[in-house]
């Protein structure tokens, strides 16, 4: 079998909206640390020269949200409340959830926006696909080429609720996105809002999750080394954190050599 990387990385380095603090101990500075951990928590004294080289294990801290970078949405990300129930945190999703057979949507031409349920429809047929439930969807919008820019943010194509309707009744219940959202920039959201006072068009992919349990996987990448709309198997596990509405995770294609 062959192993796609489809996840984008977390880097200190690329613009972030909420910005990631990447702070790293030297292995010489992670002996200094082990040795004061050990005296301070259990009364241990080790000279951290008696090591090789004085060294001892490099140790990395970072600050950032659980939604930078690769990652997966739970239903209590979308609201405190939902019609079935009380949504589950990302520690409690079924890991069955997150693996199963692929297909990917060519969003790569679509203007900023949303696109809809008959686009949905229309491009499945044009992959002659059907989907089965537990079938992960998706959408490869292009942006990941503008990733660690701030572009990334404002340009791209997501989903509106009624493209998210027509897949969660075929039996999806993980839908992808190699864009920071699976909703619209939010300038779009908010200039359609100011326009027309219609708030529907308030982040309806994600407030979807309100009536319906289903999972979002988020700033995908690498979605173009895909060999073939169909025929692989998506693996997205999400970190679990517990209580949290959100989880890292590493996703991965495998494809038949």
């Amino acid at each position: 079998m062959r192993v796609i990387d489809l996840s984008t990385p977390v880097d200190a380095a690329g613009f972030e909206p909420n910005p990631v603090l990447h702070e790293i101990l030297s292995p010489a500075e992670g002996a200094r640390h082990m040795s004061e951990e050990m005296r301070t928590h259990f009364g241990l004294d080790l000279d951290p020269s008696v090591l090789p080289d004085g060294e001892f294990l490099s140790l990395d801290t970072l600050t950032l949200t659980t939604h930078t970078g690769t990652h997966v949405d739970a239903p209590s990300h979308y609201g405190s409340t939902a019609s079935y129930g009380t949504p589950r945190n990302i520690d409690e999703m079924p890991l069955d959830w997150f693996i199963g057979p692929g297909c990917v949507l060519d969003a790569t031409g679509e203007p900023v926006g949303a696109l809809d349920a008959d686009w949905v429809l229309r491009e499945l047929r044009r992959i002659d696909h059907h989907v089965r439930p537990g079938d992960i969807v998706l959408l490869n919008t292009g942006a990941a080429a503008l990733c660690g820019r701030p572009e990334y943010f404002s340009k791209f194509v997501g989903l509106d609720a009624s493209a998210v309707h027509v897949l969660l009744d075929l039996g999806v219940r993980v839908i992808g996105t190699d864009a920071f959202s699976l909703d619209a920039p939010f300038s779009h959201i908010v200039s359609g809002f100011a326009e027309t006072g219609d708030r529907a068009l308030l982040w309806p992919a994600h407030f979807v999750g309100r009536e319906r349990e289903y999972c979002q996987l988020e700033r995908l990448g690498n979605l173009d080394a895909l060999p073939a709309p169909t025929g692989f198997q998506i693996c997205c596990f999400p970190v679990k954190i517990s209580g949290a509405g959100a989880g890292w995770a590493r996703a991965v294609a495998i494809v038949d050599a």
